[in-house]
């Protein structure tokens, strides 16, 4: 193909293979090309998982963006190299999407350090006399 060029820097792409145009958005012919999958089971799989949702244009035609790549690289390696079912492979895709969503536990002396602080004020709150104390 003339529009396949390798690209150099390899920041967000690095799961992308060497071969792949640098644009926005991806016919799914380049798709194809780029990711060895028949474009009927490209199709087949955007039903199947929920993750992979490319663009269509008003005429219908999917535009598909690096990160459709990726999980669609990600699945063939699922079904193809491990051998997952669909179900399966769904299912793995959505815990790992949920993991990666869920934002870093803090370091223990940070928390630690909040927790005291609360605590201190509710120390002193008591300590202090109240309204009705004379």
């Amino acid at each position: 193909m003339r529009n396949i060029v390798k690209h150099h820097h390899g920041t967000d792409d690095s799961s992308l293979p060497e071969l792949a145009p640098q644009k926005l958005y991806y016919k799914i012919g380049e798709v194809c090309a780029i990711t060895q999958i028949p474009s009927h089971v490209l199709r087949f799989w955007e039903k199947q998982f929920p993750q992979l949702s490319p663009n269509k244009t008003p005429s219908g035609h999917r535009l598909y963006k690096k990160r459709d790549i990726q999980v669609i690289l990600q699945i063939k390696e699922l079904l193809y190299q491990r051998r997952f079912t669909i179900q399966g492979a769904r299912e793995h895709l959505a815990s790992s999407r949920k993991g990666s969503a869920e934002a870093a536990p803090s370091p223990p002396g940070e928390s630690l350090g909040r927790i005291r602080e609360g605590l201190t004020k509710i120390l002193k709150a008591l300590q202090r006399p109240g309204p009705f104390d004379s």
